[in-house]
């Protein structure tokens, strides 16, 4: 798929190319980094107005908090007045009784004067000598039905926040209402307090969005856009489940436009229920300045890469023509005519390619004169190379000749500072010299161990990570004399066999050890290792006495079993353990003073 894209891109024209890279480079990391920034601009505009409007709402529940508690606090004085109680449990015989009692309890018009939070006070209760004077009231029927009071007389002195209507002025407000109980007589009262609404509504004519305060049946008491006043929650087109909702910040749908809005609960001390302060804002008009900057940006964006693709397109046109010159000089040459010569301006790469055009068409003239000059040497040639060929067939390389270019090598590699090859390098040339060297006369273990650690520096140079290995040499065999090449087979086989499938490599351990008069020679590894049926065929090809087995890597084993039986004898040859997963371990002893049995 790659190859197919960049063979594509090949075959478009240079221009094209050009422009395409513009778009590529330029255009599209631009409208991605306009779109990111698009967005956070919209969401931190959306942030902000969300952090606002919080800061909004607390402060209008605050304030409006401080307001409805001096209805509160008028209320507990009220319930707790001894005056009022012997007021309201009097009978009164004359309609002077009457009025001369409401002269000495003055105290429901002090309240009115002193608290500009609160409108009125009135008082409902069943005492048929009492006068109805907008303080106190007689209810009728229709009152004593009606849900708020019957709340309040249920409600065992809790108090009640509803958007009642007031006889005097016919006008509604936010009014506590609560239950009042006469101990002396018995009786109870239900008193109303008005909140002043002139109050509410200066506290939200301060906030920018719309805010509403609305009671528990979604009543609009106060708001600071006209016409919500006395009005329902449905009557303003919400989403619906918004009007029920509590504390939070909600998406919504007002009047078909996508907004936010801000709900926070007001419950006051000792209450049934409280109010919600509502704060509205139009997504649209928050986005409003970030769009018109985004749109601004957009138009500059756009006009900046109007106006880079024309320069781009000048420029390549400039380049085209240069190159169209230089192809068809090209295509000249091609055909056979060598007398051309190229003039470009300039010293960019295409001027450059013009003057190395100009200098190949004349190397072609002179390399076409040397080859005239040159085929009357062919014949000549042919011959020496055909001799050269045959003593190079009849020729042998000697030891010395392919140790001392593998010296040549290691210091070529070493002055090159390829220190890790240099010593692979000289790590085969005392391998391949220690081989060559040995005979049928017995070596020293150390020196087979040398050998050993050789090809293994060499085999974990290829394996590098995957090939671990251990050498656990007692000191005091080092000087033993063995048979030469006899470990370093096994060793091999447990590489190649035990650790070159596996996905994970592994690690060889050789381990010589002295023990009674004996020494104990152990290679292990921690291979794939081999079932019981393969080893089985293993063992048995090791006691083969003639002819080869048909699998070439068994050689190696079966040779050293063979010399170490006849050098030894019987008893000392191969012992070989396995199991799949586990790895392979071959073991073999030799006496110790013992003369070879050859």
């Amino acid at each position: 798929m790659i190859r197919v894209i960049i063979r594509g891109i090949n075959d478009l024209k240079l221009r094209t190319k050009l422009i395409l890279s513009f778009i590529v480079v330029v255009f599209v990391p631009v409208m991605i980094v306009g779109l990111f920034l698009t967005n956070e601009l919209r969401n931190q505009a959306l942030q902000n107005a969300l952090e606002q409007t919080a800061v909004n709402v607390d402060r209008v529940k605050k304030r409006t908090s401080e307001v409805i508690n001096a209805a509160y606090d008028i209320s507990y004085l009220l319930s707790n007045d001894s005056r009022l109680a012997r007021l309201a449990a009097t009978q009164y015989e004359t309609v002077y009784d009457v009025v001369k009692a409401y002269k000495e309890y003055p105290d429901i018009r002090e309240y009115i004067n002193l608290y500009k939070e609160i409108s009125n006070i009135r008082i409902y209760m069943n005492n048929p000598t009492l006068l109805d004077n907008w303080e106190f009231i007689q209810p009728d029927s229709e009152i004593m039905e009606s849900s708020w009071y019957q709340s309040a007389m249920s409600s065992s002195g809790l108090i009640g926040w509803n958007y009642l209507r007031d006889e005097r002025d016919g006008k509604e407000y936010l009014s506590l209402i609560r239950k009042i109980d006469f101990l002396e007589d018995r009786s109870s009262a239900v008193l109303v307090i008005n909140v002043n609404s002139r109050m509410l509504d200066a506290i939200l004519k301060q906030e920018t969005f719309e805010t509403m305060i609305v009671d528990e049946q979604n009543n609009i008491i106060s708001s600071n856009r006209p016409g919500r006043v006395g009005r329902k929650l449905a009557d303003l087109n919400l989403s619906k489940g918004i009007m029920d909702m509590q504390s939070g910040t909600y998406d919504a749908v007002v009047n078909e436009q996508s907004a936010k809005i801000r709900i926070e609960t007001l419950v006051p001390l000792s209450s049934l229920n409280g109010i919600r302060i509502l704060s509205v804002f139009s997504v649209a008009n928050i986005v409003k300045d970030a769009n018109e900057i985004i749109i601004l940006a957009s138009i500059v964006i756009f006009i900046s890469l109007i106006v880079a693709i024309v320069l781009i397109y000048g420029f390549s046109a400039l380049l085209t023509k240069r190159m169209l010159r230089l192809s068809k000089h090209i295509s000249k040459v091609a055909t056979g005519n060598f007398d051309v010569t190229l003039a470009i301006d300039g010293k960019d790469e295409i001027g450059q390619l013009s003057r190395q055009f100009n200098a190949m068409v004349w190397s072609i003239n002179e390399l076409l004169l040397e080859v005239k000059e040159s085929n009357q040497q062919k014949t000549r040639l042919l011959s020496s190379q055909n001799e050269i060929k045959f003593k190079m067939l009849a020729s042998q390389i000697n030891p010395h000749f392919l140790f001392n270019a593998l010296e040549s090598i290691r210091m070529k590699a070493h002055i090159k500072g390829e220190k890790e090859i240099a010593n692979v390098v000289r790590l085969l040339g005392r391998m391949m010299r220690k081989n060559l060297e040995a005979g049928s006369r017995a070596v020293t273990l150390k020196s087979e161990i040398e050998v050993v650690r050789c090809y293994l520096e060499i085999q974990k140079f290829r394996y590098e990570d995957r090939l671990n290995y251990e050498l656990l040499i007692d000191p005091l065999t080092q000087q033993i004399q063995i048979l030469p090449l006899i470990i370093q087979p096994l060793v091999e086989n447990a590489v190649i066999h035990g650790l070159e499938n596996s996905e994970y490599g592994g690690s060889v351990r050789v381990k010589a050890a002295l023990i009674n008069q004996w020494m104990h020679i152990e290679v292990s590894d921690d291979g794939e290792g081999m079932d019981e049926e393969r080893l089985d065929f293993v063992l048995r090809t090791l006691e083969e006495q003639e002819g080869e087995s048909e699998e070439n890597n068994r050689i190696g084993l079966r040779n050293v079993h063979m010399r170490l039986q006849l050098s030894y004898g019987s008893e000392h040859g191969l012992a070989i353990t396995s199991a799949p997963g586990c790895g392979t371990q071959v073991k073999f002893t030799i006496p110790i003073g013992g003369g070879l049995h050859v």
